[in-house]
């Protein structure tokens, strides 16, 4: 399965897309590291944000989309254009969407520690939120909590 990890960040929508195929993960080559979004904030900008999105998903066959969720309140909110980008990809047709919590992006890490360390996987320091939310995905599915007595 492949899956593209998301991390939004001020009007960017950093991206890291991860295979995992038969216990071994790939990064496949891409040719953005990021989705920009207008500062302008018109309907067109967003609609082009989406389209934009939606067509690198589709290129590089990506199954699942995982977005690393941000607070609502509180000092390290999310900010309006955020949200707008966060709708923009979860409104995509013919591609699954989720979203993932700190808390629970970070207990999947513990459980599961990646194995390599990120400098060797050739992409840039910034992709490293996004990459760990993909990488999260894949381990969630891989390895399911189990419910507790």
């Amino acid at each position: 399965m492949r899956v593209c990890g998301v991390e939004i960040k001020g009007t960017e929508a950093v991206i890291s897309i991860l295979d995992y195929r038969d216990g071994l993960f790939t990064i496949p080559d891409c040719r953005a590291r990021k989705v920009e979004f207008s500062k302008r904030n018109r309907t067109a900008d967003l609609s082009y944000f989406q389209s934009s999105f939606a067509k690198l998903m589709e290129d590089y066959k990506v199954d699942r989309v995982v977005i690393k969720e941000r607070p609502l309140t509180g000092k390290f909110s999310g900010g309006g254009l955020g949200f707008k980008m966060e709708a923009a990809i979860q409104l995509i047709k013919n591609i699954e969407v989720q979203t993932i919590t700190l808390q629970a992006l970070k207990a999947s890490l513990k459980r599961n520690p990646v194995s390599v360390e990120f400098s060797e996987t050739g992409l840039k320091i910034f992709q490293q939120a996004a990459f760990e939310v993909a990488y999260s995905s894949h381990m969630n599915d891989a390895y399911p909590v189990q419910a507790q007595d």
